[in-house]
């Protein structure tokens, strides 16, 4: 049984789904790895650092498509490589299967299974293949840091002979997991925080990590069984914009992290929010890819409006690309250690798995 990995679009994605260190485990359980030609040599990982620890290393794509029962992604293959997928192989990645769901059909269509890794269920059991968790954790910590350096202030308060500088001001939309970390990346760089989130669950942990919990008045329980934020009332959301758009009005840096799976992520900073805030200031939307939380966001631009910088990464994990790789790669492997039957030496799709379930693109 072959695992096998292409290059992905480097224009678009820089990170990989296998690295040398889990080709063992790979190995250990029965499988084998095989990887295109120079298959991470952007990373500074050479084909011999893979060879090393077991995986093959081929020239030729369409045949790594042919060989591999599994074929492991970090995005969809491009159209081209999809129509070589043949029947009952198996196409795992973060495969985004609401913009993707005419591709994902007509390959269930061919009985290929498609694992789509971003609708894991939120189960103890899922903990440890979690991608949006683990990527989510990386994009959070990296918003703050590009944020801080575009900042042209210092970030602590400094006590000086000359005088006191204020410690900066920041805001978190959002307290999902990225929004969690860029709450504790920026307490330890000495800012003052402040959050928001629909889901008043999210208070406990912002509070427990020196962040003030920004209440509206009559909140309601916007959150999923899953533990996803669900969509607002539009009562809630005039509410919500009338405190946030005080609360602009003394804050330096926002990290926009809100989105709901699924949608277009929720609109919540308009155009006259952002024109009370201070000239200089700085909007880092990590939404941007799914239509941004800022109303003026643009993706892979930076947009100036009155003074106020308004960032929008497509894919800001390109920037960690390392670090992301790695942590992806062992989700996946123990997303495909449950996947494979050692007994039987063969993938067993178990539709009575919740995990095998939720993720099948149906």
């Amino acid at each position: 049984m072959i695992i096998g990995s292409i290059s992905e679009d480097l224009n678009l994605e820089k990170r990989v789904a296998i690295t040398p260190e889990i080709i063992k485990k790979y190995k250990s359980i029965g499988l084998e790895v095989c990887l295109i030609k120079d298959y991470a040599a952007h990373l500074g990982i050479s084909d011999e650092n893979f060879e090393t620890e077991g995986a093959k290393i081929l020239k030729n794509e369409e045949e790594i498509i042919s060989k591999s029962k599994v074929i492991l992604q970090m995005n969809i293959l491009k159209d081209e490589n999809l129509k070589k997928l043949k029947d009952s192989q198996i196409l795992i990645g973060v495969l985004n299967s609401y913009v993707n769901k005419k591709k994902l059909i007509e390959m269930k269509n061919k009985n290929i299974n498609c694992f789509s890794l971003e609708l894991l269920p939120r189960i103890t059991r899922a903990q440890s293949m979690d991608i949006l968790s683990s990527q989510a954790n990386l994009a959070g910590y990296k918003a703050v840091i590009d944020s801080f350096a575009n900042f042209q202030k210092a970030i602590p308060m400094m006590m000086t002979a000359a005088g006191t500088i204020s410690a900066a001001k920041v805001l978190v939309v959002g307290a999902g997991v990225a929004g969690l970390q860029a709450i504790a990346t920026a307490k330890r760089m000495g800012a003052i925080v402040f959050a928001t989130d629909v889901r008043s669950a999210s208070k406990e942990q912002v509070e427990s990590l020196g962040g003030k919990f920004l209440n509206v008045e009559g909140e309601e329980n916007l959150e999923t069984k899953e533990g996803y934020a669900k969509e607002a009332s539009e009562n809630f959301k005039k509410k919500q914009e009338e405190l946030i758009k005080e609360t602009l009005k003394k804050i330096d840096i926002v990290i926009c992290t809100a989105l709901i799976p699924g949608k277009k992520a929720p609109i919540i900073i308009k155009k006259d929010m952002i024109e009370v805030m201070p000239s200089g200031s700085i909007i880092y939307d990590l939404a941007a890819s799914q239509g941004g939380n800022s109303e003026l966001t643009k993706v892979n631009e930076i947009v100036i409006n009155k003074g106020v910088k308004i960032m929008g990464e497509s894919n800001i994990l390109n920037k960690l690309p390392v670090s992301a790789s790695n942590l992806y790669s062992k989700n996946t492997f123990n997303f495909i250690n449950n996947l494979f039957d050692k007994e039987k030496k063969d993938f067993d799709i178990n539709l009575e798995d919740e995990i095998i379930e939720k993720t099948l693109v149906k």
